[in-house]
């Protein structure tokens, strides 16, 4: 089945609420290899002046990848998953994750251009708190190659 182009404009539902845990940020961190203290320490955050423990920036993607799911499984989309190629990923924060926050995220089909027997798609997923606030914007481009290919 090919990418559908009919998914253009459309916006899943929201993400059940993600709390953001202490234990995850230092995973996290520790995974990317963030050795900033605030990633890492109460006291070393506050003293930066955060409420809590800071994320790295990159770790939006864990709440990101949790909206990209609809969009990945939704049949109309005609993507299959064990043919994708992640092409492309931007982050723009709107300002930073700490630990305490409950976030949720949707996504948005930007575009979708054929590229061969393939297509490349283009979503967008905007994370805020659960009151609305608007905490970070990602942009994803996701190679879909062809059954030739």
């Amino acid at each position: 089945m090919a990418v559908s182009a009919d998914v253009v404009g459309t916006t899943y539902p929201s993400i059940a609420p993600y709390r953001v845990g202490r234990e995850k940020i230092r995973e996290f961190a520790t995974a990317v290899k963030a050795q900033d203290p605030a990633h890492h320490d109460v006291a070393a955050a506050q003293a930066a002046g955060y409420t809590d423990i800071v994320a790295p920036p990159t770790f939006a993607i864990v709440v990101s990848q949790r909206a990209d799911a609809a969009l990945v499984n939704d049949p109309a989309a005609g993507i299959d998953f064990s043919r994708v190629v992640h092409a492309d990923q931007r982050f723009t924060h709107h300002r930073p994750i700490v630990a305490g926050d409950e976030l949720t995220a949707a996504v948005t089909v930007d575009a979708v251009r054929p590229l061969g027997s393939g297509a490349m798609v283009t979503s967008r997923v905007e994370i805020t708190t659960t009151d609305g606030e608007p905490v970070a914007t990602t942009v994803s481009s996701l190679l879909v190659r062809g059954e030739d290919q």
